[in-house]
């Protein structure tokens, strides 16, 4: 895979498993933030999805917009865009009423100094959405970031851990969730909150992240020295099929691939691929930010594409020059300090 064409295809390319769950699902779907990294091949999955299904329920999606060809594309793709600033309350309100919501809005990247726009984001907005959207189903993005570290042999948090986040943007994201469970609760909205960690395509995400520095031969920190990752497809898959699984009060679900995988085998990996030495600093902690998914796993099915499938398509990109979002992941940060 060499190309963002292939790349798009291979993530918006429906399973057997997503097109008959979406042909269950009832009425159409808004996708709130749509503008963001996984927001617009969510958009396209699930519109083949449907196509497939045989169904006619809309796709429609908010968003600013600030890059006018992603609207464009996909508008043609048959997606309803609509520009929004999703904090502009009259704009909230003047979007379609839609039986199905996925919400995608949120700060993370810049959080340090701009933690007033972080907190009105990922706290203040989901309360004017519960509202607006008070009996739709609600499929919350939410993050793993929400839990404290966990010991490497623990396998990870279940949705049962206490959550403990470090530092605002943390504490801002479990703000998200309770903002939202409070209307779940005084609403009798059916919400499902999607704790995800790491998702990835090949143009971001922690393999990239990792695998340019051992091209660069530059230090890799093995503080935090483990790690969970998922294909962006099969994450945006069971966000899609979590329209099913909304319950009042709140699901909760815990999103991410089945390893514990550590960050110094990764780089070791990418420099027998790459013909490169890893160069290492720091030794791993004995805690990291772990994510137990196997409660997903009962629910959806195993991740269709493999860890070692997606460590052999990171390094073809790579030897191919191919296109970087730009948008590192943080996942070395211990302190909380996004």
């Amino acid at each position: 895979m060499q190309t963002v064409e292939e790349l798009e295809l291979k993530l918006s390319e429906p399973s057997e498993r997503l097109i008959r769950d979406v042909g269950r699902i009832k009425g159409d779907i808004m996708i709130l933030g749509l503008g963001g990294k996984m927001g617009p091949s969510l958009a396209k999955l699930l519109k083949r999805a449907l196509d497939k299904s045989g169904t006619t329920k809309k796709v429609m999606g908010a968003s600013r917009f600030s890059n006018e060809s992603m609207y464009n594309e996909l508008s043609n793709f048959g997606i309803d865009c609509y520009k929004v600033d999703l904090l502009n309350d009259g704009a909230l309100k003047g979007l379609p009423d839609a039986e199905n919501v996925i919400y995608m809005a949120g700060n993370k990247f810049g959080t340090a100094g701009n933690e007033h726009f972080t907190w009105a984001m990922n706290a203040y907005l989901p309360g004017r959405v519960a509202e607006k959207y008070k009996r739709s189903n609600i499929v919350v993005f939410s993050t793993g970031n929400i839990y404290p570290f966990m010991t490497i042999d623990s396998g990870g948090a279940t949705e049962k851990v206490r959550p403990l986040p470090i530092g605002e943007y943390a504490q801002s994201c479990l703000g998200r969730e309770r903002v939202f469970e409070h209307f779940s609760v005084k609403n009798g909205t059916k919400m499902l909150l999607y704790r995800l960690n790491y998702a990835l395509d090949l143009r971001y995400g922690v393999l990239l992240e990792i695998a340019k520095k051992v091209v660069s031969e530059k230090p890799i920190d093995l503080s935090m020295g483990h790690v969970n990752v998922i294909w962006q497809g099969d994450a945006n898959e069971y966000a899609i099929r979590s329209l099913l699984h909304c319950e009042s009060p709140a699901n909760k679900l815990n999103i991410t691939g089945p390893e514990t995988i550590s960050v110094q085998w990764l780089a070791e990996q990418f420099g027998e691929h790459l013909g490169k030495n890893p160069i290492f600093e720091n030794r791993p902690a004995k805690t990291a930010l772990l994510n137990n998914a196997s409660r997903s796993f009962d629910l959806f099915g195993d991740p269709l594409v493999t860890l070692n499938e997606m460590i052999m398509m990171t390094v073809e990109w790579i030897k191919s020059g191919g296109e970087e979002i730009g948008k590192p992941t943080h996942f070395q940060e211990r302190k909380g300090d996004f």
